[in-house]
């Protein structure tokens, strides 16, 4: 496994330091204006990051945080009851799960949504290598699953992205001892399977936006720990 911090730049400690916080509060409130009067988020988000000078890693944090009020209240009146998934087939955005759970192992920055998810700054882009941390939040994955009693999980990863193999076989390795009736299968489009289900484990907002319901695990998990999670937004 490789040695590697997920989710982390040495920078993080100046962009995201008490002193910028109000800045990039600033800022989310000014992006959050627009795109409650139908502006899109991309072109908002640089028109706004431009004003107030704000890193690619700042940037990244407000928009992986911020949404209009109509897609949080939206977003917030999907979210399931764990005690809802007993006996129930759950379907997890496998990547974006683990990949954030790592972070946390690693103590790298995680961020509170507005709609109550918490996300990372860790980029995907196709490219995904194991490091020690993975075993833990593979675990921590399968430990919740377990302690709801879901019937079954169907754990999706993106086939296209390398190691997506190695991951499947530690997951796999890893619910020896847990027993779960568990499918993780390599396919193109998680994010369009996803949206077509009612009980998702995913921050992603994209697919939060369009399926039926969704379990906020890794929120939860962040409050028990508790985990200091960066708030950009008021």
């Amino acid at each position: 496994m490789a040695n590697a911090k997920r989710g982390f730049v040495p920078e993080d400690r100046r962009n995201f330091s008490s002193s910028a916080l109000p800045v990039l509060q600033a800022a989310s409130s000014d992006v959050c204006h627009l795109l409650n009067r139908g502006y899109s988020l991309s072109p908002t988000l640089t028109f706004v990051a431009n004003h107030y000078q704000l890193s690619v890693r700042q940037r990244l944090a407000i928009m992986r945080s911020v949404c209009s009020t109509e897609q949080r209240e939206q977003r917030t009146r999907k979210i399931v009851d764990p005690a809802a998934l007993k006996g129930q087939t759950v379907w997890i955005d496998g990547f974006n799960q683990i990949i954030t759970l790592e972070v946390m192992a690693c103590r790298s920055p995680l961020f509170l949504g507005m709609d109550g998810a918490v996300r990372d700054l860790a980029a995907l882009r196709g490219t995904y290598r194991l490091i020690p941390e993975t075993a833990w939040a593979v675990r921590s994955l399968l430990r919740f699953l377990k302690s709801v009693d879901v019937g079954a999980a169907v754990i999706l990863l993106d086939a296209p992205v390398s190691n997506s193999g190695r991951l499947r076989q530690a997951i796999f390795e890893a619910n020896a001892a847990f027993g779960l009736d568990l499918a993780v299968p390599l396919i193109r489009g998680v994010d369009a399977e996803l949206s077509g289900h009612n009980l998702v484990m995913t921050a992603d907002s994209a697919v939060l936006d369009r399926c039926a319901g969704w379990i906020n695990f890794t929120g939860s998990l962040a409050q028990q720990q508790p985990y200091p999670l960066i708030q950009v937004w008021q």
